[in-house]
């Protein structure tokens, strides 16, 4: 990199306090500092902006890119630490966004919505982090009659399948029929909720914020499974699911197949 490629160190400025999160900022700072000086702006999202970092997080960094740039994502090592890097066009957020909505996953929206400025001089990240704090605070479009009859025919059919385990049968099969019923039930219910759906570590914080009745009777039904092999708390609960969406359904059922975005019907 040669000097007139670099950026003007003064448009970073440092994040103030001690804590572990201006640590992490000022990591990720001199992160996007040494290796992206075209960069209009940066943010740090995820744990360890939020301050849930463990030692082992790695830093989640959005960019925003110049117009003529090249969105992608990159895994990369920095310092010792691992970073997963978002870096898009103004152009191509706008149907991030888009995407992330549709998705009610949202990661995008989260990092930004979420984040620590890094670098900012003329705005562009704020205005970016404004809209996406407005579409999640919006949530995510209601449940498409179509998007409700699949959950709860895939739904009412692991539940089936769900039914003919327990003590003697095969753990197994058991214990992946039940990860799929909770991942199932607690994307259907997060959805009826019109709050955002999550994955991994992300799904039970996800599901207990949207509805921590039920949503903590699923988490504890499959417990109950995976330490006892009784599916009859797990049932329970994604039964309970059903019945706000009206109830199990089997046959009557009919999902009709779109090749551009598949929608599960033919599996179970």
């Amino acid at each position: 990199m040669d000097a007139q490629s670099q950026p003007d160190p003064t448009t970073f400025p440092e994040t103030t306090g001690s804590g572990a999160v201006a640590e992490y900022a000022r990591e990720a700072r001199r992160l996007v500092l040494a290796r992206y000086p075209d960069a209009l702006g940066a943010a740090l999202g995820g744990s360890s902006a939020s301050g849930r970092a463990t030692p082992g997080s790695d830093l989640d960094i959005a960019v925003l890119l110049p117009d003529d740039g090249i969105s992608r994502r990159e895994v990369l090592r920095h310092e010792g630490r691992l970073a997963e890097v978002f870096l898009h066009t103004r152009a191509d957020l706008g149907e991030v966004f888009a995407a992330a909505r549709a998705s009610r996953r949202a990661t995008a929206l989260f990092i930004y919505a979420e984040s620590v400025l890094l670098h900012d001089p003329d705005g562009h990240v704020e205005t970016w982090r404004a809209e996406a704090q407005a579409l999640l605070a919006a949530g995510p479009e209601p449940l498409t009659p179509n998007e409700s009859e699949l959950g709860r025919f895939l739904l009412t059919d692991l539940l089936d399948d769900l039914a003919e385990t327990g003590l003697g049968s095969d753990r197994h099969e058991q214990l992946a029929i039940a990860d799929r019923t909770l991942q199932e039930a607690a994307h259907l219910l997060v959805a009826h909720r019109r709050a955002w759906n999550g994955a991994g570590k992300w799904l039970p914080r996800r599901l207990t914020a949207a509805d921590p009745v039920l949503g903590r009777e699923l988490l504890r039904g499959h417990l109950a499974l995976a330490e006892r092999a009784d599916p009859a708390p797990l049932t329970t609960a994604a039964r309970g699911v059903l019945e706000l969406l009206g109830g199990p359904l089997r046959e009557g059922y009919v999902g009709h197949w779109r090749p551009s975005a598949g929608n599960g019907a033919a599996e179970s």
